[in-house]
């Protein structure tokens, strides 16, 4: 198990790149499979997660070269099916909830499909069933053996349909999508997501001859068509990685730029941000937020407390409320956040009360922070990352701390984060990983 020693209370300085996106990654990555022609994508991040698909897409039989750093091509012309019933497959797929979207294109292209249950962060049930109902509706059957904990899913011709999903669901829409574009037939997907992760996948696939219309609305209609073929293609920057490095920001009273973000495409995540009092600006395409010894929460029109909440794309995604929390432990006055999608994320919160941070934590999904407004700083102590985003949550209030901290099952955090400390390093944090 590996940590980090971090000294903190140090302002940090400088220009900082967001990696390419994960989300948007593990998708892209998985519809190579639907086309036999050579597939390139750029801007692909160097983390544990990605490069855990890319090696089960190369144990498949995909032909994978890189060109440079974080840019591959692939081609899945010669694909080994049965490599799907390999205790290696087994055992790498069920560590990776990733894993689960290869489905959809193997599903869509060779008319069947096997996947382990597969792992991912223990923060709450995170239900499969929008995947395969979705499959059974365009056509598909699906046996789950509960001892081995095995999927498996055939079908001889998949046929468009209309369906209803139960929840916006973004990997699950991305697995229908992809299982759909090479159906027979018009398929409708009502309630469907939406982010900006999906809709670079539809798109993605209409240049490889799809035909997506209503990319970007809750309603997507996918026209089969026979066959797919090649494409070139660049991953967003990540957002919730921009919303970490704000977050820091604030944190750590430093004046920082975030490079390169596609600000058009980050919705309402930088207005959140300020509605916590922290100042930022756009700069072309980049993000400057200013050192600041003081920000405060806003409050409603009627003078009532803050509540940040997560909601479906356009809303604010669940991947940053932990960093909310967190900034908020600094802030002037008080704000109730709700995550609303799963029930565990925010367990994390008693090692920040640790730390000194005044948090009531209201139920599984609630919890009311008060602001200290730096009267009171969070001290450093040891603690563990539970999972991606409350590790890096956990961080930033490290690198906040004056003194020495410890972040142990670091593992955690380099699912998600590229190359995090040297990056950290780079604009003057002082943060040692220990083997």
């Amino acid at each position: 198990m590996a940590s980090f020693k971090i000294n903190g209370g140090k302002k940090l300085h400088g220009e900082i790149t967001p990696q390419g996106a994960k989300n948007e990654a593990l998708q892209i990555l998985s519809a190579v499979l639907l086309t036999p022609e050579k597939v390139i994508i750029n801007n692909i991040p160097n983390i544990v997660d990605v490069n855990k698909l890319i090696e089960i897409l190369g144990d498949l039989g995909v032909k994978i070269q890189q060109l440079g750093k974080g840019s591959y091509s692939f081609q899945a012309d010669e694909i080994d099916l049965d490599h799907l019933a390999s205790e290696d497959f087994k055992v790498k797929g069920g560590r990776l909830r990733g894993s689960i979207m290869i489905v959809g294109p193997l599903l869509a292209r060779f008319g069947k499909a096997a996947i382990p249950r597969p792992g991912g962060d223990k923060i709450g049930r995170r239900r499969l069933d929008t995947h395969f109902i979705g499959f059974e509706k365009l056509g598909a059957k699906f046996n789950y053996d509960d001892k081995k904990g095995f999927f498996q899913i055939y079908a001889e011709q998949l046929k468009g349909t209309f369906m209803l999903l139960e929840e916006a669901s973004v990997t699950g829409t991305a697995n229908i999508v992809m299982a759909a574009c090479l159906a027979k037939g018009e398929t409708k997907i009502y309630n469907a997501a939406c982010e900006p992760y999906l809709q670079q996948l539809c798109k993605m696939i209409n240049r490889m001859g799809g035909k997506i219309s209503g990319i970007g609305s809750n309603l997507l209609v996918i026209e089969g068509v026979e066959s797919l073929g090649g494409c070139e293609h660049r991953v967003l920057p990540d957002m919730i990685e921009i919303g970490s490095w704000i977050g820091l920001a604030a944190m750590t009273q430093s004046d920082l730029t975030i490079k390169d973000v596609a600000y058009d495409e980050l919705g309402v995540i930088p207005g959140t941000f300020k509605k916590l009092g922290i100042k930022l600006e756009r700069v072309g395409d980049d993000i400057y937020v200013p050192s600041q010894e003081h920000y405060e929460i806003e409050s409603f029109i009627d003078g009532s407390i803050m509540n940040i909440s997560d909601a479906p794309w356009p809303g604010f995604t669940p991947d940053l409320l932990s960093i909310v929390l967190v900034v908020a432990t600094q802030a002037r006055g008080s704000v109730l956040i709700h995550q609303k999608m799963f029930e565990s994320r925010l367990f994390f919160t008693d090692k920040l009360i640790d730390m000194g941070a005044q948090i009531i934590l209201c139920d599984p999904h609630r919890a009311t922070v008060i602001g200290l407004d730096r009267k009171s700083m969070l001290k450093p102590t040891v603690m563990t990352s539970p999972d991606i985003r409350a590790g890096v949550s956990l961080l930033i209030a490290a690198l906040s701390a004056d003194g020495e901290s410890t972040i142990h099952n670091i593992e955690q955090i380099d699912r998600g984060y590229e190359d995090i400390e040297n990056r950290l390093k780079a604009i003057g944090a002082d943060i040692t990983r220990l083997n």
